[in-house]
């Protein structure tokens, strides 16, 4: 099961970014300018964050078997649309309706993986929920270019049909999860209020560009998201049936995990942002020998995750946390001095380990986030972690396009995001030496 839903979020966040690299072949298509195109990429954005708060309820009003089962036949059909649109307003609709698959998809997907099990197995099963949102970012410029390139960007979404349908019929088989024997009433304040804001948020931070900066855009955005958001957190710890109940964040594992797990989740999404920037407009390379090169943090990625679980089990997580902070760390001043000369090679290896010690410290934090939380907390807790990284992700890329802006250099960018991370360890440094012990192992 978790890696059904593993797959599920694989290809949720692999159509976040993976017609970027296709702008110009959608433009010409539709006969548009490029810039209009990126709306096809704000759109699914937003549908997906702003209806991840309503999939808690809606799992437990209709079931998450019959809720996940329909998520991926929307998510499916809506490729199909999306493959065959016509027009740039068609494909956007599609997109939309692609969100709204993506955002019942993962987190009601994560939910039953949750419920069924252990907190002995939580780490393994957490372990195979991380690696799509370390691997995508990174695997997308580069699929995307190929096919892109090799093909016709309508094979972006093609290839999505296969897997949805794969999918579907082992997710007959393997998903259990029948509705709630009563549910609250829907929230309808607080999916508007939180809606609202997040979309404020998204769209402000997709007006943030490297060059020509709408920042009347950007500060509306700001203005509009604090406003409603600070007015959600009022109603939601007002009202006797929030959409999201905030009084689980006084579960101290799952707190920090929001907190100083949300900023590690911002600064490594601004990561694979940055590289292809970098190996483009300052080392001159092409979109596809950029996109190969990033693709080491993917390796990385891959080949660390077998000892993620044995390294929580044998050294705590906490430790691993604040180890894995402290060279993470170090290793953004190594990001930092990558320059044309260096030897391929040496490139190579920085960026594997870079992709090693962010699988390592995403496992961590996800591992730590449903710890000590039980029974119908975990709704609610599954729902604010899945908002919040939606967030955090968004933010990364939009703060990494403000440092390159401002900063004027990809050295100082990445000494900033190294700094950023150093925060995390204060947060971590707060969590008690047998954090998530029982369902780690460590002793």
């Amino acid at each position: 099961m978790a890696l059904l839903v593993a797959g599920a979020f694989f290809m949720e966040i692999l159509d976040a970014t993976i017609i970027a690299p296709a702008i110009p072949a959608i433009a010409a298509s539709f006969g548009v300018a490029a810039v209009d195109v990126n709306v096809a990429i704000s759109a699914y954005l937003v549908t997906v964050a702003v209806l991840i708060p309503a999939s808690g309820w809606i799992a437990g009003r209709f079931g998450i078997r019959p809720v996940f089962l329909a998520a991926i036949a929307v998510f499916t059909v809506a490729s199909v649309g999306c493959a065959v649109s016509a027009s740039l307003p068609m494909l956007v609709v599609m997109r939309v309706a692609q969100g709204v698959g993506g955002a019942m998809m993962v987190p009601v997907g994560r939910l039953a993986v949750l419920r069924s099990s252990t907190k002995a197995d939580l780490v393994r099963a957490i372990a195979m929920l991380t690696w799509p949102a370390l691997a995508a970012p990174v695997v997308a410029p580069v699929l995307g270019g190929a096919i892109a390139t090799l093909g016709s960007w309508r094979w972006i979404f093609f290839v999505n049909i296969p897997i949805g349908i794969v999918g579907f019929l082992l997710a007959l088989k393997l998903i259990r999860g029948g509705p709630a024997p009563s549910v609250k009433p829907f929230d309808w304040r607080g999916l508007l209020l939180l809606g609202a804001g997040i979309t404020a948020a998204l769209v402000g931070l997709e007006h943030i560009r490297v060059s020509g900066t709408d920042w009347s855009v950007v500060a509306a955005g700001a203005l509009v998201a604090v406003g409603c958001l600070t007015a959600a957190v009022w109603h939601l710890r007002r009202t006797t049936s929030p959409l999201v109940e905030l009084t689980v964040l006084r579960v101290r594992t799952l707190r920090i995990t929001v907190s100083g797990g949300s900023l590690y989740r911002l600064v490594i999404t601004a990561v694979p942002f940055l590289l292809p920037l970098l190996f483009q407009l300052e080392f001159g390379w092409s979109a596809f020998t950029a996109g190969l090169m990033v693709a080491a943090l993917f390796i990385g990625n891959l080949t660390i995750k077998p000892i993620t679980t044995p390294l929580m089990r044998r050294f705590g997580i906490k430790r691993v946390l604040l180890v894995n902070a402290v060279l993470s760390v170090g290793w953004f001043g190594l990001l930092a001095v990558l320059h044309p000369g260096m030897p391929t090679a040496v490139i190579v290896a920085v960026l594997y380990v870079s992709g090693a010690l962010r699988s390592i410290g995403f496992t961590a934090y996800n591992s730590l986030a449903f710890a000590d939380v039980d029974g119908e907390d975990l709704t609610h807790a599954n729902t604010l972690n899945a908002a919040v990284q939606e967030l955090a992700a968004g933010l990364g890329i939009a703060i990494a396009a403000l440092l390159v802006t401002v900063l004027a250099s990809y050295t100082w960018a990445f000494v900033a995001l190294g700094v950023l991370l150093a925060v995390t360890i204060v947060e971590t440094l707060r969590l008690p030496g047998d954090a998530g012990a029982h369902v780690s192992g460590a002793r």
